[in-house]
């Protein structure tokens, strides 16, 4: 069992620029593929980033977030500059062992956290 806490969320203005993290805990950490995922209200939850084998991101989002981790701290962290108002939404870490690194069906989840940007 892994349970992730998420922390960092907050109020920026466009423009501005936050970091997320995400702390799981449990051993073996280094051996899940750890990701990022977002939900704005009224829409359904969507990709954001992943860091598994290999490093993904949305097209959303490229060039303006960044996905990085510490195993030694446990910890998946979301750089996100050039924050635009429709990034606003919960974001939630997730890990999960196997399987497609896109798809939102990850075996463990955070309890999210709020980012809202102002125009």
């Amino acid at each position: 069992q892994v349970q992730l806490v998420e922390s960092g969320g907050g109020l920026v203005q466009a423009g501005g620029s936050l970091r997320l993290s995400c702390t799981a805990s449990g051993r073996s950490f280094s051996s899940y593929a750890m990701g990022w995922f977002r939900q704005a209200p009224g829409k359904k939850r969507e990709f954001v980033a992943t860091f598994g084998d290999s490093i993904y991101y949305a097209d959303s989002v490229k060039g303006r977030f960044g996905i990085s981790r510490d195993n030694a701290k446990n910890t998946v962290y979301l750089q996100m500059n050039s924050l635009k108002p429709e990034d606003t939404a919960v974001y939630y870490c997730a890990a999960r062992t196997s399987g497609n690194l896109l798809r939102d069906d990850y075996d463990y989840w955070g309890q999210g956290t709020q980012v809202t940007v102002s125009s």
